[in-house]
């Protein structure tokens, strides 16, 4: 019986429904309280009336009506809202989550549902050994991939069981947020820069972890296992518009995995979300530099982007006889050898590749005069009715432009005409085999895109002037400290392109063991039998045989973001005064409006002209505001505008990063430019 005296005038009963493992404890509790009563001691008198003696700290209040955390303790339920009507369960806030990473393996973990996505994604790159966690996100699997393998499930004979690696027990994952990582505080685990297994000295500081040498592999090193069945069981895009439903399940970095709907044990992506790698460095990055090559490759293999079939055998070559085979060599190997610290320097110091991406731009390496190109190229400029046009002419770039003449002769007069560059799309258009070298420019004009296409005679040509033209298009001329490093990734791409048949190079492909058709998209297979795949495959290997594993990886992904569709993430988008669907394509330093029935650009934005964004949540529509007066308005059609409003504040926070930060990230100010106003 409870007397009249407890019964006050504000009084009233709070159903809290507890969480817990002993059966024959009840779950159900009624609590008499008031409004004035904080939430720490609601969670007090809760703990009281369980009497089960067990460590409570991990658990919260979940208000599951407003699907929200009750987490500020010194809070009262009047400030919280909270009344007799409302439901509140009492549960861990760290719970078990299945995370299928960019290497295609599951790993299941345990993970804090009451953080932002934002910190959870961090705690996880902490377990997993993966620096720079801003790069990367969570996501649900998509609709269409859901699809498939529902059919495929139902198709099948046996249940396929998925082997999960079990991280339940690391030290990292008991539940306590803030750990210090897989590794002490004080020590950054190490790898060896050129087969990336861990240093001896890192070795040793596994101990427990289910992160043990074995299992180091998982992460660090690459399984080519990947038969064509098990690519036609995988979502494929099609269309513009399926890449497009690709980018749909992102997760709100601003809010926590039970407020999105996210239950224990579900499983989501890992991967990265922003396409720009800072701070690459084979001596501590071997995982990141491992998933980054993974989603590389199954991007390619699932053609979720474009690449011709030059550059597929290229990414097939590297994958095949190189990062497959001397992974296999790395995994068979003693973890615990002793390398000379020298050799792991001078290794390093050979390694260290900064991928484009980081603010490379430094004014006191620039120099002061803006230096120019000078050279006799072809103009083609297509025509819709007739064959193209193509003229020699004598070409000069300065500054951000290109300008042309009929000869040398004539080059200290007017030109014929003056291309700014600043902004536009530049497109490889190159085929080494036969010896075309083309760029092809997009050029912004008043009625959408005016196309270029310049033919050069030779690779270092090209080299010299594609760099111009890349770095113009982001408003650099070529007295910027980055145009030197970018003709050396051209000419040592195009050399990877470069080869010819050798008798001693290629003996009887029947002889190799490889399966060539695990290494290029079904597409290929398709074209080519396996012993045909598998002597081009061969040729191609050539190019790329004395590179040691990480050099190989590394040289993967600067290939990957050499193909014109590299980084983009596209939506479909209704702009506001059109009668039609277009694409977005989001981009770390612009934003591009593409037909979505050719893929052709219409108009490209870029990120640096941008005076401010904004969404109108009523509407959910995004406006974006540029310099001279442009702005432009859409609604998202294909995922919540949330999430492009997120991609590109989320790029603008990148961009703002330096080596000078001590890997310290300003976090209010990532949701200050994503969060929004909702």
């Amino acid at each position: 019986m409870i007397s009249s005296s407890e019964y006050g005038s504000h009084s009233w009963e709070l159903s809290v429904t507890v969480d817990h493992q002993h059966e024959e404890v009840q779950k159900e509790f009624l609590l008499q309280v008031t409004g004035d009563l904080h939430i720490g001691g609601v969670m007090l008198k809760l703990v009281e009336q369980i009497k089960v003696s067990q460590d409570w700290s991990d658990y919260a209040l979940w208000w599951q009506q407003k699907k929200c955390w009750l987490l500020k303790t010194h809070w009262t339920l009047d400030k919280c809202g909270v009344q007799a009507d409302a439901k509140l369960f009492f549960t861990t806030q760290h719970k078990m989550l299945q995370l299928r990473l960019p290497n295609m393996k599951t790993v299941r973990l345990k993970v804090s549902f009451s953080s932002v996505v934002f910190k959870a994604v961090s705690d996880i790159c902490k377990i997993l050994n993966i620096r720079r966690s801003e790069e990367l996100s969570l996501s649900k699997h998509t609709e269409l991939a859901v699809k498939k393998k529902r059919k495929k499930d139902k198709n099948s004979k046996e249940p396929v069981t998925e082997d999960i690696l079990n991280l339940c027990d690391s030290p990292v994952s008991s539940g306590l947020s803030g750990s210090p990582g897989l590794y002490s505080k004080t020590m950054t685990p190490t790898y060896d820069p050129s087969s990336g297994t861990p240093a001896s000295s890192t070795i040793t500081w596994f101990s427990d972890s289910p992160l043990t040498e074995q299992n180091c592999g998982i992460l660090a090193l690459s399984d080519s296992n990947c038969s064509p069945e098990i690519l036609a069981e995988m979502y494929q895009p099609r269309t513009l518009a399926d890449k497009a439903k690709l980018n749909a399940g992102w997760l709100d970095s601003s809010r926590s995995l039970m407020e999105q709907g996210i239950l224990e044990d579900d499983q989501l992506l890992l991967r990265f979300k922003y396409y720009t790698f800072f701070d690459l460095n084979p001596k501590y990055d071997a995982v990141r530099i491992n998933q980054i090559y993974e989603q590389a490759r199954w991007a390619i293999l699932l053609e979720e982007i474009d690449c011709t079939e030059e550059e597929m055998l290229i990414f097939a070559a590297l994958q095949a006889y190189h990062i497959s085979k001397l992974s296999l060599s790395s995994e068979a190997q003693d973890f615990t050898c002793e390398s000379e610290v020298d050799e792991v320097e001078a290794a390093l110091s050979n390694l260290e590749v900064t991928l484009e991406g980081g603010n490379t731009s430094n004014t006191l390496e620039d120099i002061t005069d803006i230096p120019k190109l000078a050279d006799n190229l072809r103009l083609v400029r297509p025509r819709k009715l007739s064959i193209k046009a193509i003229k020699p002419y004598w070409f000069v770039f300065k500054d951000t432009s290109v300008s042309y003449f009929k000869n040398k002769e004539s080059a200290q007069g007017e030109p014929i005409e003056k291309l700014n560059l600043k902004g536009c799309e530049v497109v490889p258009d190159v085929n080494v085999a036969t010896k075309k070298f083309g760029i092809k420019l997009l050029i912004p004009v008043a009625a959408g895109m005016n196309e270029v296409y310049l033919r050069c005679e030779n690779e270092n040509q090209y080299a010299r002037w594609m760099a111009a033209c890349v770095l113009a298009s982001k408003g650099k001329t070529m007295a910027d400290s980055s145009y030197h490093p970018e003709v050396h990734k051209i000419l040592s791409f195009l050399k990877m392109k470069n080869w010819t048949m050798s008798p001693q190079a290629v003996s009887d492909p029947e002889n190799i063991d490889m399966k060539p058709e695990c290494f290029v998209s079904l597409r290929y297979t398709k074209k080519y039998r396996p012993k045909q795949l598998a002597a081009r495959i061969l040729e191609a290997h050539q190019n790329v045989s004395a590179m040691t594993l990480v050099e190989a990886k590394l040289h993967f992904i600067q290939a990957w973001q050499s193909l014109p569709e590299f980084g983009l993430s596209y939506y479909i988008v209704r702009f506001k005064g059109s009668k039609k669907d277009d694409v977005l394509g989001v981009s770390y330093n612009r934003l591009i409006r593409i037909d979505i029935a050719t893929g052709d650009p219409i108009t490209t934005w870029r990120f640096s002209n941008m005076k401010q964004w904004n969404v109108n949540w009523e509407i959910r529509q995004v406006a974006i505001e540029f310099d001279q007066n442009v702005s432009i308005a859409f609604t998202s059609l294909s995922a919540d505008c949330k999430i492009i409003h997120e991609y590109i504040g989320g790029y603008i926070f990148l961009s703002t990063r330096s080596k000078d930060q001590n890997e310290t990230l300003d976090e209010d100010l990532f949701h200050k430019l994503t969060g929004g106003q909702e």
